[in-house]
């Protein structure tokens, strides 16, 4: 298995040493899984319940007070779910890869991914509140309970691009897998990239990418897609990620991430943000 994680794009945060463990472990622990959605899942599940990152537990909080969870998953042979809009579900991607798996739709949102969530044992009703996140929270004005104050509210705090993810290989298989709290202070229902196929994750048999970043810009540009379409072209990993940021930072101004693998099991990176975390492994 060759894995690839990423803590998501953004700022350089305060503890780094401790997210790159963090990190480190979650990559190690993937590339003993069997096949490589399993893989990118489970890399993923251990980022979802560490508060340092912006999935799960620790997630961005919307303008309602509510923090809601979104996930994305895809493998090369087309096996594609996505969960978005689910308040105290902290493991999305595990709702995603049920959604893909176990359902013949490939986007669940709301309650019902929830429902779903439950029904497959995958735990709700979590409390995804850190302290640190209370603390942020409780520092800013009422937002409001009407949907213009809450508009309001979310134009002057709406900010954050940060969200984790993972791509994986065993020479067979490939997939790609997505998880975010979304951004800070996003309008209610605010669903961003990472649960839209092509924009946060995306997949072909011979080669997976993940983003993170400005979410609607990620959307509007297709970035994981452009990724993934340049490696089918050609263009080795690294290759593809360092051309296809530097494109996507010229055209919409924002910043963004991206980790991708091809089948033969080679890797890149890229962003264009003040920091982007990773970490890999590889098991043989």
């Amino acid at each position: 298995m060759e894995l690839v994680v990423h803590g998501g794009a953004g700022g350089v945060p305060d503890d780094p040493k401790q997210r790159q463990q963090v990190l480190d472990r979650a990559a190690a622990v993937g590339a003993e899984t069997a096949e490589p959605l399993t893989a990118a899942v489970t890399t993923v599940r251990v980022l979802e319940a560490d508060p340092r990152f912006n999935a799960g537990v620790g997630s961005a909080v919307q303008s309602d007070g509510i923090i809601r969870t979104d996930a994305g998953v895809m493998t090369g042979a087309g096996t594609t779910g996505a969960a978005c809009s689910m308040p105290g579900v902290e493991h999305a991607a595990g709702v995603a890869q049920v959604v893909a798996e176990e359902t013949p739709h490939v986007l669940v949102s709301g309650q019902q991914a929830v429902d779903i969530a439950e029904a497959f044992d995958i735990p709700t009703g979590v409390d995804l509140w850190s302290p640190a996140t209370g603390e942020r929270w409780a520092e800013l004005p009422a937002p409001g309970d009407e949907t213009r104050e809450q508009l309001e509210f979310v134009r002057e705090q709406f900010g954050g691009i940060d969200t984790v993810g993972a791509v994986a290989t065993d020479g067979d298989g490939i997939a790609a897998v997505t998880s975010t709290g979304g951004r800070w202070c996003a309008l209610a229902g605010r669903v961003g990239d990472v649960p839209q196929i092509g924009a946060g994750f995306y997949a072909t048999e011979h080669a997976a990418a993940s983003t993170t970043g400005a979410g609607e810009a990620i959307a509007r540009f297709g970035l994981a897609r452009r990724v993934v379409d340049a490696m089918e072209n050609g263009d080795d990993p690294e290759t593809a990620t360092d051309r296809t940021i530097r494109g996507f930072g010229a055209e919409t101004g924002a910043e963004a991430g991206v980790i991708a693998v091809d089948i033969d099991g080679r890797t890149g990176s890229a962003f264009n943000s003040d920091g982007m975390q990773t970490a890999a492994a590889s098991r043989y």
